[in-house]
């Protein structure tokens, strides 16, 4: 029931008597614990009711409160021998003179109604705890603090499958405070160490946050208040040698979809938007995109003119000049196959390597293209336009014994007819030729188309001197038009008058017709037209670039046009075509137009994952960019001048008159 206070003593046997001794409990209400069974066997009958009696009212009536019952000041001291049995004393010598009754702590024997705890089970002593109170809770267990996780590492960019391909976003500075005040590191403390001593930083979370900016990228810092930095995290991995990738691509798509610096530049700085430096954006674009756009070119051309080396290839060329007029500082001539229509070979050349006139620009260009595609292909036929300088080398020139044909535009043929009778309408007493201009231009179209010789051409084309003058047969043949109504308001010149005559003159041209044969192929470079026009995208005349660039970006254009000139057509809900009609201003009418499916530009990955590679294979930037070898930049610069020698000054001031004539050796 307690913890005993008695110490160890002789046990006496008394024989079978038992000595009832008084208990002290009894004295402030004894209960029915402090009396045994055999110091009540010889007590009446009626006072053993009794004591029953109030054993039972005593125990439905008592409360079980611990605290009570346990308290000290509510215990009394009992004798130990009051529960033993007959047997337990029948060894003990009362009569010893070392013998000390043993006594104990009876807790809660001072209560007005003691407690009896007979009925409740028993604890066994593997259960039973002396030094903390059955009901006092489990003090806390002490953890050892767990071992502070490792940040994860800065995302590096290994392959070119690391980067591209990657989606990005916009991420506003108030929303990465927001979720930067929302996470919790899971740390406990800072994790500075400091180098000499090896002491641990002892600062304890909350941390401050802080963002910086780096190019196109945000950077948030957790801070620890004495100053060290705990994480720091960017919104964008790096590749080789430190660079952020969202700065590399920024700069390297730049270039790759027509745009230029100033203008996205101007665009992040309305966005309030980071970007990458302009010195960045240059050396990413020398170092890295030039050469891998023209290596990329290549391989795509050497695929095309491997499937064109079985059979005989017809190209149309022209030239393209950056600028209007005589100061245009480069000329981009391309080939196209007249068949497939894919651009087989383009070619630019500086003014600085035509020793800086830009007139023989197109025939020097011209030179390279035909000189390097006779190397590759069977090349049989070239279309140009009227150009002087190259009819001049088909003709008598370097290819004329070559066995190639050379052809002439039919719409340049069309418009210089269409230039010379307006010019001659201008004259006085020619003004009816401009009433004929448009039938006659279109009969020259017809002829052209109809006549398969030289011949067969002369004998349609001097028909018109007849037809002019409302005179349909002759001698030696008549037009083969329809009955013509008569009474129409067709102005017919008169034979022999100022205006038949310069009609004549120009329709009989010996120079006009010892070309003639040239547009009997009735070949035509509209659509090497429509290409040179889709330059203007990549290389708009308004904008200046250096060599390389103008080159890698005429290149883009022909890239972008061989990938998407097999467009499908967009088909409408139902299944049909779709048109659009487009306003011309040289013809101030409409022209229908098939609607083409989208661009998908996927060709467009394959050159960031080369250029990715470039950078990821190879070295950093250089510091300072200079020239490449082939660079016509080179070839303006002037030689360095010798300085002068004491002679030289010293007759310098003689002619000044700042010192005195002197004779030399």
């Amino acid at each position: 029931m307690g913890p005993s206070t008695s110490t160890p003593s002789k046990r006496h046997r008394l024989g079978k008597k038992i000595l009832a001794t008084p208990s002290l409990s009894s004295i402030g209400g004894a209960s029915s614990d402090t009396l045994s069974i055999e110091s009540t066997a010889d007590a009446p009958e009626a006072l053993q009711e009794s004591l029953q009696n109030m054993s039972i009212q005593d125990s439905e009536t008592q409360t079980m409160d611990e605290r009570q019952i346990n308290d000290l000041r509510n215990s009394v001291i009992d004798w130990g021998d009051c529960d033993e049995t007959e047997d337990d004393i029948e060894g003990d010598d009362s009569q010893d003179e070392d013998y000390v009754p043993r006594i104990y702590v009876r807790m809660g024997g001072a209560l007005q109604a003691p407690p009896d705890i007979a009925s409740l089970p028993v604890i066994d002593a593997n259960e039973t705890v002396h030094d903390i109170p059955e009901m006092e809770p489990d003090p806390p267990a002490v953890v050892p603090p767990l071992p502070q996780p490792p940040f994860p590492d800065v995302l590096d960019v290994i392959t070119e499958d690391d980067l591209i391909g990657k989606r990005a976003s916009i991420a506003y500075e108030d929303c990465l405070k927001q979720l930067a005040s929302f996470l919790v590191l899971p740390l406990q403390r800072c994790p500075y160490t400091f180098g000499l001593s090896q002491v641990e930083c002892q600062c304890r979370p909350p941390f401050e946050v802080s963002i910086t900016y780096r190019g196109t990228a945000s950077i948030m810092e957790w801070t620890c208040p004495v100053g060290h930095i705990v994480w720091r995290w960017c919104s964008q991995p790096t590749v080789k040698y430190g660079i952020l990738a969202g700065d590399f691509m920024l700069a390297t798509n730049i270039l790759l979809s027509v745009s230029n610096y100033a203008n996205v530049a101007l665009l992040f700085s309305f966005m309030n938007m980071g970007m990458v430096d302009h010195t960045s954006f240059y050396n990413i674009q020398d170092t890295y995109c030039v050469d891998t756009i023209k290596e990329c070119w290549e391989e795509k051309r050497a695929e095309s003119i491997e499937r064109l080396q079985t059979r005989d290839v017809v190209i149309v060329a022209d030239g393209r000049m950056d600028s209007p007029g005589y100061c245009a500082q480069y000329c981009t001539y391309t080939a196209m196959e007249n068949d497939s229509q894919e651009i087989i070979s383009i070619v630019t050349v500086d003014k600085r390597e035509t020793g800086r006139n830009s007139v023989v620009m197109e025939k020097e260009a011209f030179v390279r293209t035909v000189d390097r595609l006779l190397e590759e292909v069977k090349l049989v036929e070239v279309c140009t336009d009227a150009h002087v300088q190259i009819s001049a080398l088909m003709n008598k020139g370097k290819y004329k014994d070559l066995g190639m044909q050379h052809s002439l535009d039919m719409w340049h043929g069309a418009k210089n007819l269409a230039k010379r009778i307006h010019s001659a309408a201008q004259v006085k007493g020619q003004s009816s030729l401009i009433h004929w201009l448009k039938d006659i231009v279109n009969h020259f179209w017809w002829c052209c188309k109809e006549a398969d010789s030289y011949h067969e051409f002369i004998e349609l084309w001097l028909g018109l001197l007849h037809h002019v003058i409302n005179e349909h047969k002759w001698v030696l043949g008549s037009c083969q038009h329809v009955d013509l109504e008569s009474g129409g308001t067709q102005q017919w010149l008169v034979r022999g008058s100022m205006a038949h005559e310069a009609l004549k003159a120009i329709v009989a041209n010996k120079r006009w017709l010892k070309e003639i044969h040239k547009y009997l192929k009735f070949r035509s470079t509209a659509d090497l037209e429509s290409f040179q026009n889709h330059i203007l995208m990549y290389a708009n005349k308004r904008t200046a670039f250096s060599p390389p660039v103008f080159e890698a970006r005429t290149i883009l254009a022909a890239m972008d046009y061989n990938f998407h000139k097999d467009r499908p057509d967009s088909l409408k809900s139902d299944g049909g075509k779709q048109y659009k009609r487009l306003y011309k201003k040289n013809a101030r009418r409409y022209m229908l137009y098939t609607v083409k499916a989208a661009k998908t530009y996927a060709y467009i990955p394959e050159l960031q994952a080369r250029i990715l590679q470039k950078r990821l294979a190879g070295k950093g930037m250089p510091r300072k960019r200079s020239l490449r070898p082939d660079d016509p930049r080179r070839l303006g610069l002037l030689p360095p001048v010798p300085a002068p020698t004491v002679t030289e000054l010293l007759h310098t001031q003689v002619r000044r008159g700042l010192a005195p004539a002197f004779k030399s050796d």
